[in-house]
């Protein structure tokens, strides 16, 4: 039943979301993050997954030929989240995808609240979409560099 909280990653230079035609998040250069959570998480998988992303050095060095030199905490990055339980949908029958491992909102809401609230806690300037709405999220992104986290990679054992 359920699995990992996962997170697609992506660097931008800038990012939106806007609801009803209001714009209720953006970043500037940073990272626009998609939530995906379901059944089985909790608050450890929150802090892992926020000191991960944080901490992945995705971003340019002060010479712009360095790749991946520096972390979203060392450029001040701009943290735009968004929940979408659209990535934990099964389309392995027909062609109708099924939603059943995506947590309920009574279950994800809260966590995606924790979620915000521990990016918050870093000291970037962290931004939102609407949780639950029909969301338009707009992004130029940087690279292009997206990445793929899921918190049971760091329960698996190392190889080698």
């Amino acid at each position: 039943r359920g699995g990992p909280l996962r997170a697609v990653v992506q660097r931008v230079s800038s990012a939106s979301v806007t609801v009803d035609g209001a714009v209720t998040g953006n970043a500037r250069v940073g990272l626009a993050i998609l939530i995906g959570i379901t059944h089985d998480d909790g608050p450890e998988e929150v802090t892992y997954l926020r000191d991960k992303i944080t901490n992945l050095r995705i971003f340019h060095g002060d010479d712009e030929d360095i790749e991946f030199e520096r972390s979203a905490l060392d450029v001040n990055a701009d943290i735009l989240l968004v929940s979408q339980f659209t990535l934990y949908a099964s389309t392995r029958k027909g062609r109708r995808p099924g939603f059943t491992e995506a947590a309920p909102g009574a279950i994800s809401e809260p966590l995606f609240n924790q979620v915000v609230d521990a990016f918050k806690e870093t000291g970037l300037r962290v931004e939102t979409g609407v949780f639950g709405a029909k969301m338009l999220v707009e992004l130029a992104n940087d690279g292009p560099a997206t990445f793929v986290l899921d918190t049971a990679d760091r329960k698996t054992p190392r190889r080698g």
